[in-house]
């Protein structure tokens, strides 16, 4: 547990380093003129994993050694590998799609609020159904868990988003 929690803290300082000058460098861009709005774009585009397809398999690889996944336990956790699968292709998917109406660059007339609010709720509608699909493949793996097994999932598994713990909304101890 010790080196997981480690090695967490080593990857999350590189994280952070690494983001820095990023930030530093785009910081302001929206003020700036085209060639300097062009940079930064240029630059995010260049930043590794792009797509959420390109991060599942690390992120996949990280779960399944950190989880300890046994050899009984293989058949749970391929349910739920190949969901995350899917739903990072469909991600990337989404964000294509969204690419390439930006790239278009037609000139859209802003949505009405009633638009908006049906473009939220198609959103919302979508997100559940993945999660809806998420927990059904993680219900099986997380019965198969052992209780030191299942404590480290509580703290991998479950996305705390932007709504984490010390965030507004997120849930808080007593």
């Amino acid at each position: 547990m010790k080196k997981l929690i480690l090695s967490t803290l080593v990857s999350a300082s590189l994280a952070a380093a690494a983001a820095a000058p990023a930030l530093g460098q785009t910081a302001g861009t929206e003020d700036a003129g085209p060639q300097a709005r062009h940079f930064a774009q240029r630059q995010h585009e260049q930043r590794a994993f792009r797509l959420p397809s390109e991060r599942v398999e690390a992120r996949l690889a990280y779960l399944k050694t950190a989880l300890k996944i046994t050899d009984a336990q293989q058949p749970q956790w391929n349910a739920f590998a190949d969901t995350q699968r899917k739903q990072a292709r469909a991600g990337d998917e989404r964000i294509k799609a969204r690419r390439a109406r930006t790239a278009e660059g037609q000139k859209r007339t802003p949505p009405t609020a009633i638009q908006r609010m049906e473009f939220a709720q198609k959103r919302l509608a979508a997100s559940s159904a993945r999660l809806d699909e998420t927990l059904t493949a993680a219900k099986p793996l997380y019965a198969a868990l052992s209780p030191e097994q299942q404590k480290i999932a509580d703290e991998l598994l479950a996305s705390r988003g932007h709504r984490g713990p010390g965030r507004h909304g997120g849930h808080r101890n007593a």
